[in-house]
């Protein structure tokens, strides 16, 4: 991501009654330094929630979430990381909650990235996602923030659909944050509206995951149908097909891509090459992605993970589009067999052999037979292939390759005293990502695995008590962003998770020393 910008210092957040004072210290400050009370345990982690007047959205839900789980959890250590975090995306990233300007029915809501005074597709439904939990009902004070996110993601789709991250609406009045950077894009955009216009698949994918966990939790069908969410869903069904094409035609001409990218920057990783076209591909049935869900240049741009992900959720969505009495005649169809194809696409050309002979899924491919053989930490990633809903845990190319991905042989494996984990080329070598080791643990039904994973992510906040982006495996005092909004969000989820799916994991000590359970 780009450099850091402050909190707002005004948020109102419309159906709660809430304003967020002037006076309320800047997050990006606040979370840099330690604040008391500390917890019990080992670590002292600091307690880095807002004060209530300060936190830009309060919800009764989330609260009673909160104690709920507290006194399930033995480790105060624990305890407190959870308190923290699952919270995190409502005391601090929801910029602004208000209504379109042309309908005052329909809720946005702007929700920052953290640290970065903009709103990326995937980490603002990655934010929100947690909240499913107790999402039960349309009435519940959470649904609002569902909606307004939904909302807020569709407009931008509409309008940018190959970019990433966007500016506040115009509805909002807040003060769009700075952004240095020099990009060269086809298709153009409206400097106004986008922040940045890297092309990554995954964005579909998110938007989509949100909208069908709003539907599930509350059978919500009508809203789909209201405002503009079939008209996003239409724009990423192009958008989509238009990426699928091939760089040669049947007779070898040269087909021009609809995206292109060149960014001025000192990283070979921020902008594409080949005058900003990437490198060719063939025809595979799956859909480019240029750049990575690290918003990294991709090195073959069929990436697998962003690929599961789209299938999965162009098939269950298209349930939602077929009981809207609105939608284009023939829409759920195409989402359906667009999501064949690339399912299809995927167990073809995805499914490698590695030197020691097993049947792994690569990360990217070319459909040349170019593969690249690693794991990234950013989600989706292979290790989240059944989070995703893409298949089963216990699918065999799967546990293979969560088995090559947690090993050295993936290139971003980072081994440490501190912390195992996958990292990303978005750092550096040796700087694993907690969010990983978290993705570790949801995806494994290995109760020592699942205690081990937990304990590396406890000890590796330097008493912050708070997500890191990445930390250096032997030191966890080098770290990257006190303020990472994503990874506090897929902690608190997996906590939430392991609430109900086994309880007695919040009964362990995640102490360096042993501490007697009650």
């Amino acid at each position: 991501m780009l450099s850091s910008s402050l909190f707002a210092a005004i948020v109102v957040s419309l159906g709660t009654g809430q304003v967020v004072s002037q006076s309320c210290p800047s997050y990006s400050s606040y979370s840099q330094s330690r604040h008391e009370p500390y917890s019990t345990g080992a670590y002292a982690l600091a307690y880095q929630r807002p004060a209530p007047g300060c936190r830009t959205f309060n919800s009764t839900g989330v609260e009673d979430a909160i104690l709920r789980i507290k006194n399930q959890t033995h480790d105060p250590d624990l305890s407190r990381l959870f308190e923290n975090t699952f919270p995190n995306t409502l005391d601090t990233a929801i910029k602004w909650r208000g209504v379109a300007a042309n309908n005052s029915e329909e809720e946005l809501a702007f929700i920052i990235t953290g640290d970065i005074d903009a709103m990326w597709i995937r980490d603002s439904a990655n934010q929100v996602a947690p909240y499913r939990s107790i999402l039960k009902s349309k009435t519940d004070d959470i649904a609002s923030v569902f909606r307004g996110t939904i909302n807020l993601q569709a407009r931008y789709l509409i309008l940018s659909p190959y970019c990433n991250s966007f500016l506040p609406p115009p509805e909002s009045g807040l003060k769009p944050g700075p952004n240095g950077a020099t990009y060269s894009v086809k298709p153009s955009y409206d400097h106004n509206v986008v922040f940045t216009c890297n092309f990554e698949l995954d964005d579909f994918g998110g938007f989509l995951q949100l909208s069908h966990d709003y539907y599930t939790q509350t059978g919500d069908v009508d809203f789909f149908g209201r405002f503009q969410w079939l008209q996003a869903v239409q724009s990423i069904v192009a958008a989509a097909d238009a990426m699928r094409a091939p760089t040669y035609g049947p007779d070898g001409a040269w087909i021009p891509p609809v995206y292109s990218f060149q960014s001025q920057t000192m990283t070979s990783m921020g902008t594409l090459g080949n005058n900003g076209m990437n490198y060719p591909v063939n025809f595979t049935g799956m859909v480019r992605s240029p750049f990575r869900p690290s918003d990294d240049a991709a090195i073959y741009d069929f990436q697998i993970p962003a690929n599961m992900l789209l299938a999965r959720y162009l098939d269950a969505t298209s349930a939602i589009v077929e009981r809207l009495p609105n939608a284009p005649k023939g829409l759920a169809a195409q989402m359906r067999d667009m999501a064949g194809e690339i399912r299809a696409g995927i167990e073809h050309w995805g499914v490698v052999t590695t030197p020691g002979g097993q049947k792994i899924y690569a990360y990217e491919v070319d459909g040349f037979g170019g593969q690249n053989l690693m794991d990234d930490a950013n989600i989706p990633s292979l290790l989240s292939a059944p989070r995703l809903g893409y298949l089963d845990a216990n699918d065999t190319v799967y546990q293979n390759t969560r088995g090559w991905v947690l090993s050295r042989n993936n290139p971003w494996w980072c081994a440490g005293p501190v912390i195992n984990a996958v990292g990303s080329p978005h750092i550096k070598p040796g700087a694993a990502w907690p969010m990983a080791a978290i993705m570790r643990a949801m995806t494994s039904d290995d109760d020592l695995e699942i205690i081990n994973a937990i304990k590396e992510v406890v000890q590796s906040t330097d008493g912050f008590g708070l997500i890191h982006e990445s930390v250096n495996s032997f030191d966890a005092g080098q770290w990257t962003r006190s303020w990472f909004g994503w990874g506090n969000a897929v902690f608190g989820q997996m906590i939430m998770e392991f609430a109900e799916r086994k309880p007695h994991i919040l009964q362990e000590s995640f102490q360096p020393f042993f501490i007697a359970k009650y």
